[in-house]
């Protein structure tokens, strides 16, 4: 009688109740959308498919996360980014390389593009001919699984890159379409003249207006033009078209069941085309995440989504979608990172103090993924209707941080390349290392003690403050150890055109050997990052339910910021400058706490006047301090 009750009692956590609690809205999203009821039953069908062929130990994994609420939002959490050919050669070799993404205090791994593309247009790996196939070079399907296995069995949550906005014109679906299959031709955007192409180019603006310009691409072979927004190998995915997006989600399940705990999505914003818009950020993008999230949270709610828009602020946090109807659970934090790097250019920190203040009133549901840099290049998209206040103005900004990141400003020391130079819009983004782009790389080349002491503490600075930002801190591999530019690229017929592959090269572990030696520049690096994870990972302070805000530090380059949370209270300095600093301290930011400098150990405090040496900063912490 108990068994049978037991066995007749629904359970909360279980895919039937899941499905049950989330059919209402997810039927009435898609029927807004494709008012197809057959097409809704499939897709229904394949959810169950995919959840009956989750393994146990997947399905085990789910549960435990969805019962610690937001369990990814801890201050143990700290990321790394990488290329699997530039840091272990293939899936096998990054495997064997978890001792020291561990050892780096690494738990959540960001695995760039790895599945299959054709070479020579691949836009590195965003252009991908199957979504379940990895590629040769790398390993196999049956290796990213071993690999996501032991990232687990370590702790660690492995992050995929999942292409939404196209494939590759090597897909079998775009190959299909360029031979005349029409169902297959429905996927895409086909069109027999330039009518309609004329009319999308009319409010349509251009991803890539010197590397690749316009919207569409005539193919000579098929007599058929076609919407490429991206590059002319990347055919854009036609979501108004039901099969799209019920084989898309299918793909993105697939992927899951293999064991990926985190996909980012690339380009979600372009996802959805209609004539008359400038085919971003519509309605229309929002409900079809928010349909990507709920069929996580139906048959994999350990999965997590960080969502890739490269917008202006305005447009970003809409894609968290809201407390009752979660789109992304991170979002890329793209504004701060191009903010600091103009902060370090500028040596001024009202940007950066204003933008800080903006995040605090965020709920707290929000997480960012936040870095210095990444695979990508720097765009400078930054608010230039407040840096106008300043006398500053957008086109002649963005060349002066271009040439003092390339280093034809007089003094700059920093070492980059610019990524799509456009001479027309005068709007070049910029490529390169952290150590490069803080100068460390022109300092060792001309030997100069002073400028090398400056570029290491700026480099150490930026990676604190990006520490002490709420959310998910991911290191870009290399920067760890101190990587600089990699120019090989120039001579390498496939990848000489962009600039981006500067900052790819493969991961130098002659370096990373000396990361323990003493005196040595990766030890410089290596062990200075080493104790701000500590230091972050033992103080719930930096928990992304903190409360942060700036303050006003008297000086204009340094930055002041203060967290709170549960009892602790954190207080961060940060001097932008290449000069010593001094900077007073009101009493009412202390609040009679008695605050320890946390990274450099000097003692009981409160001090009201500090002076920051060039780029130096300090971490301030009062409360249940944990600093072993």
């Amino acid at each position: 009688m108990t068994k049978k009750a037991e066995i007749k009692e629904p359970e909360k956590n279980t895919f039937r109740q899941r499905l049950k609690d989330n059919m209402d809205e997810l039927k009435w999203l898609y029927m807004e959308l494709y008012h197809d009821e057959n097409a809704f039953k499939y897709f229904i069908s394949m959810i169950r498919k995919n959840y009956r062929e989750r393994k146990v130990s997947l399905r085990k994994t789910d549960v435990e996360r969805s019962r610690s609420n937001g369990w990814y939002h801890h201050s143990e959490m700290l990321g790394m980014m990488m290329y699997t050919e530039a840091f272990g050669g293939t899936l096998n070799g990054v495997r064997e390389k978890i001792p020291y993404i561990k050892e780096c205090g690494v738990n959540y791994l960001h695995l760039m593009p790895l599945l299959d593309s054709p070479e020579g247009k691949s836009d590195g790996g965003y252009a991908v001919a199957d979504f379940r196939k990895v590629r040769p070079d790398l390993g196999t399907m049956e290796d990213l699984e071993k690999l996501s296995a032991a990232c687990r069995k370590n702790d660690i949550m492995l992050c995929f890159d999942f292409v939404l906005n196209h494939t590759s014109d090597e897909h079998e679906w775009a190959k299909a379409a360029r031979a005349g299959d029409p169902v297959a031709r429905s996927r895409y955007f086909f069109y027999d003249n330039w009518d309609i192409p004329d009319q999308y180019n009319s409010t349509m603006p251009q991803v890539f207006p010197e590397t690749a310009p316009g919207n569409f691409t005539y193919f000579e072979d098929c007599n058929q033009i076609v919407m490429t927004t991206f590059y002319p190998f990347q055919w854009d995915l036609n979501y108004a078209n039901p099969m799209v997006f019920n084989d898309m989600v299918d793909n993105l399940l697939y992927l899951a069941n293999k064991g990926i705990d985190v996909f980012r999505l690339d380009a979600v914003p372009y996802i959805w085309k209609q004539l008359g818009t400038n085919c971003r950020n519509l309605p229309e993008v929002h409900k079809i995440v928010r349909m990507f999230k709920i069929v996580c949270e139906i048959v994999c709610p350990g999965v997590l989504l960080l969502g890739e828009v490269v917008m202006e602020p305005k447009e970003v946090v809409p894609y968290f979608g809201t407390p009752e109807k979660p789109e992304c659970d991170i979002l890329y934090n793209v504004t701060t990172m191009c903010t600091i790097w103009h902060t370090l250019a500028t040596h001024d920190v009202r940007l950066l103090k204003y933008q800080v203040d903006q995040m605090k009133d965020l709920p707290k549901s929000c997480v960012f993924q936040n870095y210095i840099r990444c695979h990508d290049d720097i765009g400078w998209g930054l608010d230039y209707s407040y840096l106008g206040r300043f006398g500053i103005q957008e086109t002649s900004h963005k060349k002066y941080l271009n040439d003092w990141f390339t280093g034809k400003w007089p003094g700059s020391p920093s070492r980059g390349e610019l990524y799509n130079d456009s001479a027309a819009l005068g709007d070049a983004r910029l490529c390169g290392t952290s150590a490069s782009l803080c100068g460390i790389e022109s300092a060792l080349q001309n030997n100069d003690g002073e400028v090398l002491n400056k570029a290491l503490s700026a480099d150490i600075m930026l990676h604190a403050f990006m520490f002490t930002l709420s959310g998910i801190p991911v290191i870009y591999s290399g920067d760890e150890i101190g990587m600089l530019n990699d120019y090989t690229y120039h001579d390498n017929y496939a990848k000489k055109d962009d600039s981006r592959f500067i900052h790819r090269g493969k991961f130098d572990w002659d370096l990373a050997e000396k990361r323990h030696e003493p005196g040595s520049l990766s030890c410089a690096l290596y062990s200075q990052l080493l104790r701000l994870t500590k230091i972050r990972k033992e103080n719930p302070v930096f928990h992304s339910g903190a409360y942060m805000y700036s303050f006003d530090t008297g000086n204009n380059s340094i930055l002041g910021v203060i967290r709170e949370y549960k009892g602790q209270k954190l207080l961060g300095l940060f001097n932008f400058s290449d000069q010593w600093l001094r900077t007073v301290i009101e009493n009412n930011d202390w609040e009679d706490l008695t605050y320890k400098d946390s990274f450099y150990i000097k003692g009981e405090y409160p001090q009201t006047e500090y002076w920051l040496e060039p780029y130096g900063f300090r971490w301030l912490l009062a409360g249940d301090i944990h600093n072993k």
